[in-house]
């Protein structure tokens, strides 16, 4: 699908549109959920980001948390009926100092029966992508946040090829990929459907949907009315139709969504969500969304 046809789908009428995306979504929902294993301090400048050491956001920062952690908050995941769990850290790349110990928690969420494996550690070289892989991880996560066009409005630290070749190396040694975005960053609507023809060339496993939640003291602290729900509606739909092999996964920001919105891209557009707390914003308790999913007549995929 092209450009001008999905430009064109984006801009019917809503109803319309979700019943386009809605055959392409399946009657379950997959649970996953993380571990905000090293906080803060990050070198990267990317203007939405709360950990980025560029801007006083008084975050609190923090080293690699124990083994034995993440393994309690991982068992914690597992009883809220996620089926897969990510070990995530700030910075650009795996501190290396670090990366030993990350493969270690890996190894020990890959004990758990039932509970596969994910992380989110930054931008990867070709030897660390091989030793993940070897180690056993399912998963590994990497967004392109935005369009290509858009990134250098967003981040000039790296670039938007530093991340796709993440993306390839991740898939070059066999892990499934997580590769997603971040809506309301000042985006255009055309640069959103870059974005879902971007991701349909990557071709993810799941694609997360994260909405910005303004931080104080970051660039993008006043950009709350950049994207409202319907926007970001009809994002969903498009990326769905455009990508209708990939898992489209609720994570940060969701909240921003009514209710009844977040009911509505469930039968319409997105199959996975992101249970509990996030990396440095606040969720939604996982039995409402166990409840949630089965008022909407869907099985949790776990």
């Amino acid at each position: 699908m092209d450009k001008q046809k999905l430009l064109e789908l984006y801009n019917k009428d809503l109803d319309e549109l979700l019943a386009i995306s809605s055959k392409y979504v399946k009657n379950e929902v997959e649970f996953c959920s993380l571990i905000n294993a090293r906080n803060g301090k990050c070198s990267q400048n990317c203007k939405y980001c709360a950990q980025s050491s560029h801007y006083c956001t008084n975050i609190e920062s923090y080293p690699l948390v124990e083994l034995e952690r993440v393994r309690e908050i991982a068992l914690e995941a597992k009883s809220h009926h996620a089926s897969r769990f990510a070990v995530v850290t700030s910075g650009k790349t795996p501190d290396e100092s670090d990366f030993d110990k990350i493969v270690e928690m890996i190894k020990e969420v890959n004990k758990i029966d039932g509970l596969k494996s994910c992380a989110s550690i930054g931008i990867l070289n070709e030897e660390q992508a091989k030793i993940l892989a070897e180690s056993g991880l399912k998963r590994f996560h990497h967004n392109i946040n935005t369009s290509r066009s858009y990134y250098p409005e967003v981040c000039t630290t790296h670039s938007w090829d530093d991340r796709l070749n993440t993306c390839k190396l991740v898939k070059k040694y066999g892990m499934e990929l997580c590769c997603g975005v971040i809506l309301g960053m000042g985006e255009s609507v055309e640069q959103r459907v870059e974005m879902a023809l971007e991701l349909a060339v990557i071709h993810p496993d799941s694609i997360p949907i994260n909405i910005l939640m303004p931080i104080k003291q970051t660039p993008f602290e006043g950009y709350i009315d950049k994207i409202d729900e319907e926007n970001v509606l009809r994002t969903l739909a498009i990326f769905k139709i455009a990508n209708p092999d990939s898992i489209l996964r609720f994570c940060g920001g969701r909240m921003r969504l009514s209710e009844k919105n977040q009911r509505l891209a469930l039968n319409s557009c997105v199959e996975g969500i992101m249970v509990g707390n996030y990396l440095t914003t606040v969720g939604k308790a996982p039995d409402e969304d166990i409840k949630m999913v089965k008022e909407l007549g869907k099985k949790i995929n776990c």
